[in-house]
């Protein structure tokens, strides 16, 4: 988008690699007489209006001269890579995810035997999630496209945007992430709008607080099933069933031809038994080819065809699967193995919270420290002591966060989830700041 032209261009010299820009300005997408508006009204205001410099291109400019050309179709097989989708970055460095064709067009065959009550040419999805992402291009456009749906499309997540599209509207489907359905559920004034006519929704990208399900289900009266997948699964791999038995707290079970289990973190090839905590592996037709131009990160992610996801989880007796937290955000205080999921549904099962993370600060003396990052209800006031109290009354001793910071809102990614691996970079810089600076006369270091 050309308002992101000057961005990059704020950053070419650490791309040499980068040739030429290709901009699109979004009034090009406008029909006639909306797009003269936009150019009058908003263009310059919201920073679409740029120059181009020598070397880059319009796209419109590139279609028109091309308009009319015939070009060659290739050929396209079923192993045939259709698109890299680049991970979020969440605890790491982003990686490139091959997925082929295949990959995709199982994944939405996979959905539709899933969800046996979706009405070809008739269900309406609001589709807020991003496209660009794993999820959304999944869920909020190819199963739409795949089974002739209409789609209600937005920009990005806009809460009052949203309700009065479902009061228009009428969506049936409505795929997001848990931070969306926390907005929706604190919302001060819900009750006048709509929501009955939401049938079905799938919750992912990040873990579903149990009282975020349940709060959301009574405004509707419809379904919150969490579903679990990764941008190396197309993304789609396991999801609670809608009608029928499911388990709050559970990311459910595989959906079809996709296989799961529990591995040996460190051992991929020994089983965990049932109920105990290992590495959640997954094979099924939606798994990547791998990732782009990295072979060593193939072999070890990639074993005799388990995807190894990094995710720490457990499996019950009916075969339901739960993720007890990403392996790389484990906390390991005192000897203790602590992750952090456990500790945010606590605390997001209080009236006042709204959001909450928690992450592991380095600590001297206990290896990490556990410190819990706060965004409260409108209106709402809480002290750090009352937060540690309340956990101390839910949780072990060893799990209860030294540490409270309220925030009016938490680093996300695109999609809405929570960027845990900010906080703690965050956290790092400031104490790499504090040691920086020499200490005051008689200052001691408090324990």
């Amino acid at each position: 988008l050309s308002r992101f032209y000057p961005m990059v261009w704020r950053i070419k010299n650490k791309l040499p690699q980068l040739k030429t820009v290709i901009a699109t300005n979004i009034k090009e997408h406008f029909a006639g007489h909306m797009r003269l508006l936009y150019t009058l009204a908003k263009e310059k205001k919201e920073g679409d209006r740029v120059d181009l410099r020598g070397g880059d291109f319009w796209l419109q400019d590139l279609l028109n001269k091309n308009a009319g050309a015939a070009v060659p179709r290739p050929a396209i097989t079923p192993q045939t890579e259709a698109c890299f989708l680049y991970t979020g970055g969440t605890t790491g460095v982003s990686k490139g995810a091959v997925l082929t064709h295949r990959n995709l067009v199982a994944n939405v065959y996979q959905c539709k035997a899933w969800l046996t009550d979706a009405q070809e040419g008739k269900e309406v999805t609001l589709s807020v999630l991003p496209f660009f992402h794993s999820y959304g291009m999944t869920a909020s456009m190819n199963f739409p496209v795949y089974t002739s749906g209409t789609m209600v499309l937005l920009p990005r997540f806009d809460l009052k945007m949203v309700l009065k599209l479902i009061d228009q509207e009428k969506p049936s489907l409505f795929p997001g992430v848990p931070t969306i359905y926390v907005a929706i559920n604190n919302y001060p004034e819900i009750k006048k709008h709509n929501l009955g006519h939401i049938r079905v929704c799938l919750s992912g990208a990040a873990p579903l607080p149990v009282e975020v399900q349940s709060t959301f289900e009574k405004l509707t009266g419809g379904r919150l099933v969490e579903a679990y997948g990764l941008s190396e699964t197309s993304p789609a791999a396991l999801i609670n069933p809608v009608n029928g038995l499911r388990k709050a707290g559970s990311i459910g079970v595989p959906i079809p031809s996709t296989y799961a289990k529990v591995v040996d973190a460190e051992d991929p090839a020994k089983e965990m038994p049932m109920g105990e905590s290992g590495e959640l592996a997954i094979m099924g037709p939606q798994v990547m080819k791998g990732y782009h131009n990295m072979p060593e990160q193939n072999k070890e992610a990639i074993v005799d065809g388990w995807f190894r996801t990094g995710d720490m989880a457990t499996m019950d007796e009916d075969g339901f699967f739960y993720i007890v937290d990403r392996k790389k955000d484990m906390i390991i205080t005192g000897g203790f193995n602590i992750y952090p999921r456990e500790i945010e549904e606590v605390l997001y099962s209080h009236e006042k919270i709204s959001e909450a993370a928690v992450v592991g600060i380095p600590d001297k003396y206990k290896g990490e420290s556990i410190k819990a990052f706060i965004v409260l209800k409108e209106g709402q006031t809480m002290t750090e002591q009352e937060v540690i109290d309340f956990c101390a009354e839910n949780l072990t001793r060893y799990k209860v966060p030294k540490q409270v910071e309220f925030r009016s809102e938490l680093p996300k990614t695109m999609v809405g989830k929570i960027l845990r691996r900010v906080l703690l970079e965050e956290e790092e810089a400031k104490m790499e700041l504090h040691e920086d600076k020499p200490g005051e006369p008689g200052e001691k270091e408090e324990n």
